[in-house]
């Protein structure tokens, strides 16, 4: 019998804008969800004086609000293969920000 294994191969890819892709768009907030192998990513913006606000109350002892309201700014549907994917470019990309902010090299612990 013939076992076929998943293979990983580095193509350099261009995407096109579309017109609702041209600009980019504020995020500061993410949620994920997994429904039926499907992954759900959401992306919103809360207002940043909101969050100041939130803090400074917090900090002065103040009870938090029950909840927030803010913008959902796109939802992203992925299948859980393409989200390990994400995860391990996204896992790239901060080990090679600590790198550079620390001076060592990519690979260097």
């Amino acid at each position: 019998m013939d076992e076929s294994k998943d293979t990983t191969i580095a193509l350099n890819v261009r995407l096109k804008p579309s017109e609702s892709s041209a600009h980019p768009r504020a995020a500061n907030y993410t949620s994920v969800g997994v429904s039926q192998g499907i992954a759900y990513l959401d992306f919103g913006f809360i207002e940043p004086s909101l969050l100041a606000a939130i803090a400074k109350a917090a900090k002065n002892g103040q009870a938090s609000p029950k909840g927030l309201d803010g913008h959902l700014v796109t939802r992203v549907a992925m299948d859980v293969g393409s989200l390990a994917r994400l995860q391990q470019q996204i896992q790239q990309v901060l080990v090679g920000l600590r790198s550079a902010k620390t001076g060592k090299p990519k690979g260097e612990v």
